[in-house]
């Protein structure tokens, strides 16, 4: 029998066992089906940044919790396991059946999209069968092969021609080297090398690098403050060249309910803020904050007295705020997303 690789390892199962959820709930709630969410936890299947934030959101962790790391107890099965899919997929043809189609739909001058719909396959689908990932079922060969402009015959006996004269070996390695990639990004050889890196470590990063942190929530009366990455969203900016940027959720009564009790606001604290900007005003013991630690916070708008001093405006009811630039305190909104 032949295995799909596993590309997302992951800690998710141990999770989600460990707060005594069922997978059926799980699923219902993320939005997968059963043998989708079953999939993900097995490793054969990626989640996408908002699905890894919504299961963070169901399952109450981190999203660094969901990678397994090499000194985890459970790294060592993982890696056998792949290792092993990897041995079972080399040796069961599926590799070379990939390698093959990926020629053929080259040759037919279709590129992977084309292919896919004229196949009946979801995209997902066809690839991991050009990648040596998936078997083909009866009902599918007749559907690929005329994608590819073949009959089934035909087909098969295009492959064994140029798996015979050494044609798709260029392919099988290129294939290989890029999905060994995904597996361990340290290692040339999947499953061979942790090198102390994280499984998967490639997703996560590329993930967090689209997301920011929430450090402020709404309170009785101001923002609860306190510098975690606990609950993470995807940011709608750039941030390459700024990566200092959070979020808060505004208690919306305090700003005189101009937006809805669900958005966010994502905050420059590098960004001076001018009259006339929404600005998040810190407490005097912000600076002495260490992470994980809580302090409170206010969202202003900034106004300029005669003097041309700065101050926060607040409402219901109305209040002054003192606040200046200096120090830190002061830093500005720069986008709010309203869901």
């Amino acid at each position: 029998m032949a295995w799909e690789e596993i590309i997302f390892p992951n800690n998710i199962r141990n999770i989600r066992l460990g707060k005594g959820m069922r997978m059926t709930a799980v699923a219902k709630k993320s939005g997968l089906s059963l043998s989708a969410m079953s999939k993900v936890e097995k490793g054969v299947r990626r989640l996408n940044q908002k699905q890894l934030l919504t299961l963070c959101g169901i399952l109450d962790c981190k999203l660094s919790d969901m990678f397994i790391k090499a000194n985890d107890e459970v790294a060592d099965s993982w890696q056998s396991e792949m290792q092993r899919r990897l041995e079972d997929n080399e040796t069961g043809g599926l590799k070379i059946f990939g390698a093959g189609v990926r020629v053929l739909r080259k040759k037919a001058g279709k590129t992977i999209a084309q292919a896919a719909k004229d196949a009946k396959m979801t995209l997902s689908v066809y690839h991991k069968i050009e990648v040596g990932q998936r078997e083909l079922y009866e009902d599918e060969i007749a559907d690929l092969a005329k994608a590819l402009g073949k009959t089934p015959d035909s087909m098969y006996k295009a492959i064994a021609e140029l798996f015979e004269k050494g044609e798709l070996a260029k392919q099988i390695s290129k294939v290989g080297e890029k999905v060994r990639s995904v597996l361990v990004p340290s290692s040339s050889s999947a499953g061979t090398d942790l090198s102390g890196e994280i499984y998967g470590a490639n997703i996560y990063d590329s993930a967090r690098k689209k997301l920011v942190p929430v450090f402020g929530v709404p309170g009785d009366k101001d923002l609860v403050f306190k510098k975690s990455d606990e609950q993470m969203i995807v940011s709608p900016m750039n941030l390459e060249s700024n990566t200092g940027i959070y979020a808060v959720v505004p208690n919306a009564k305090r700003i005189g309910n101009m937006f809805p009790a669900r958005s966010y606001m994502f905050v420059d604290p590098d960004a001076i803020a001018q009259p006339g900007d929404l600005a998040v005003a810190l407490s005097e013991d912000f600076d002495k904050l260490e992470p994980g630690l809580k302090t409170h916070a206010r969202i202003v708008m900034v106004r300029e007295d005669a003097r041309g001093k700065l101050y926060g405006h607040m409402v219901e009811p109305d209040e002054k705020i003192t606040v200046s630039n200096t120090g830190g305190r002061l830093h500005k909104i720069v986008q709010i997303v309203m869901e």
